[in-house]
């Protein structure tokens, strides 16, 4: 069984890329959810609520390709890195469409939870 150094560094390589933007993904969007939103117009609040959902929906979208693609061991990097933003493109255009409805579900959960902040006149 002949193994090549070269495929199990990129195939190494390609899982650390995979892990750094997702983890970078994951920490912007917890920045977003864990910042003061209190004081957000609806717009800004929706939009927080709208990258979650596309964030969900990326995850899900690999898992299900995962569990139906078989894994390849020769897979070319370029052809994962193009299939990850599809995904990523995917997501945002099924979140922005409104159609499954949990951006809106939260946003109306986030709204009726946060406190109101009454300015004195």
């Amino acid at each position: 069984m002949a193994i090549s150094v070269s495929s199990d560094i990129n195939a190494v390589m390609d899982r650390y890329a995979k892990q750094t933007a997702a983890n970078s993904a994951a920490a912007g969007l917890e920045k977003k959810l864990k910042g003061d939103l209190s004081n957000a117009s609806d717009e800004e609040l929706m939009d927080v609520c709208k990258s979650f959902e596309a964030y969900l929906l990326e995850h899900v979208l690999k898992d299900v390709k995962e569990a139906i693609v078989p894994k390849k061991e020769d897979e070319n990097p370029y052809l994962n890195m193009f299939g990850d933003n599809l995904y990523q493109e995917y997501s945002k255009m099924i979140a922005d469409s409104g159609q499954l409805g949990i951006a809106q579900k939260l946003f109306e959960s986030m709204k009726r939870n946060t406190p109101v902040v009454k300015t004195e006149e």
